[in-house]
């Protein structure tokens, strides 16, 4: 299963389209681009395997493996980045802002859904992460 991650970075977020093999399925809302820093940063661009994943704070989730200096990025519930985020990425119904969104609830429980079932069958899954030019024609993240 590919999981395609266009997104546009911006001063106070990042907002994004969530592809799956293809089609559009949610929006997304993330952290500002800044150099990958931990926990203030998006994560770079690139291709990273996810796996299933559960904790007691915010449940059932998924892990993306093996960002660069980085550990623990989620995806996972939330609909405020800059509140609620340290560089995980959540996927919303609705985009409200740069970073901000809603529904993300009932949005991240359909794609367990989706990418439980992939993963249950031994397919694997990954997530390809691609910053997009912002509005002003500048491109931010990597």
């Amino acid at each position: 299963m590919e999981l395609t991650l266009n997104r546009v970075c911006y001063p106070t977020g990042s907002n994004g389209t969530l592809l799956l093999n293809g089609r559009w399925f949610c929006y997304t809302i993330e952290l500002p681009w800044k150099e990958n820093r931990r926990m203030v940063s998006c994560i770079p661009d690139g291709v990273y395997a996810l796996k299933k994943r559960w904790s007691l704070r915010i449940g059932w989730h998924l892990h993306v493996q093996d960002v660069p200096n980085r550990s623990y990025i989620l995806i996972h519930a939330f609909n405020n980045a800059l509140m609620e985020s340290k560089g995980c990425i959540a996927p919303v119904a609705i985009q409200t802002g740069h970073g901000i969104g809603l529904r993300s609830r009932v949005t991240l429980e359909r794609l367990l859904a989706i990418a439980y079932d992939a993963l249950k069958k031994k397919e694997p899954v990954f997530l390809t992460i691609k910053t997009i030019k912002n509005e002003e024609g500048g491109k931010q993240g990597r």
